[in-house]
């Protein structure tokens, strides 16, 4: 006997909402070309606009965005003094013309979830750094991770048997009168040999002086999280530390 095949109709699979963002910049043309290209797509939308700091961090209480575009340079409150209070609320990605490797450390230092340089990406690859930042991905355009590599290796090769390590501007404004003259008798190449640390877990290791993540580790030398946590256990083993605290204050001679 025939049985007439039975046609099962599936409701379509809803598509994902779009990932909401606030854009902040003060240039109006900058900000006018990223929310027409944002609003223009179904996977993302611009929820509010900032000229500053200010505008951003009242936007972002205001929307709960799940991404907020951070420039750097902005009159008022800039970029870098926004970010400590917008990363409590969402994460943030940078999105700006400036590289230098003092500010594409610090915005990390502060919690930044990535940093995109104008001119380095396409608009697929901005929708799929936010994607990623919202997740918690890290992602540092090549231009930002070069700045900061660049600035470590030319302060590593700088030095000398009385050099100051790799140390960034932040933690040399906090050390104390002692343990810079301390840094500047014991710390050099010579000093930093007897760890025996490949260039590679050198280079890691400056990150993690400096107050880097993990996260933000991964995202400037373009390798994994796990790569990165692999290093580390190998350099704390062979700086004889437990922690970072430990193993900074080893790396840096004020131990």
């Amino acid at each position: 006997m025939h049985h007439p095949s039975v046609r099962q109709d599936f409701p379509p699979v809803p598509a994902a909402p779009p990932i909401r963002l606030v854009v902040a910049d003060d240039n109006p043309v900058v900000r006018a070309g990223l929310t027409a290209l944002l609003s223009g797509r179904e996977d993302t939308t611009v929820v509010a606009e900032a000229a500053d700091g200010r505008e951003a961090y009242e936007a972002t209480l205001r929307h709960r965005p799940d991404v907020v575009l951070l420039d750097v340079r902005m009159p008022g409150v800039d970029g870098i003094s926004a970010l400590p209070h917008l990363v409590r609320l969402a994460p943030v990605m940078m999105l700006t013309y400036s590289h230098e490797a003092e500010t594409v450390r610090e915005a990390l230092r502060l919690g930044a979830g990535g940093y995109l340089v104008h001119g380095e990406f396409t608009a697929e690859q901005l929708v799929r750094a936010v994607r990623d930042v919202r997740e918690g991905r890290p992602h540092v355009t090549p231009g930002a991770a070069k700045a900061l590599l660049d600035e470590l290796r030319s302060s590593a090769t700088a030095q000398s048997g009385a050099g100051f390590p790799a140390l960034g501007p932040s933690l040399v404004g906090k050390a104390s009168p002692e343990s810079l003259s301390q840094l500047q008798s014991t710390v050099g190449q010579s000093f930093r040999s007897q760890f025996q640390l490949s260039a590679r877990e050198a280079e890691i290791m400056d990150l993690v002086a400096s107050g880097l993540t993990n996260q933000q580790i991964a995202a400037a030398c373009f390798i994994s999280e796990k790569t990165v946590k692999n290093h580390i256990n190998r350099i704390f083993a062979k700086l004889h530390s437990t922690n970072r605290a430990q193993a900074a204050a080893k790396w840096l001679g004020v131990a």
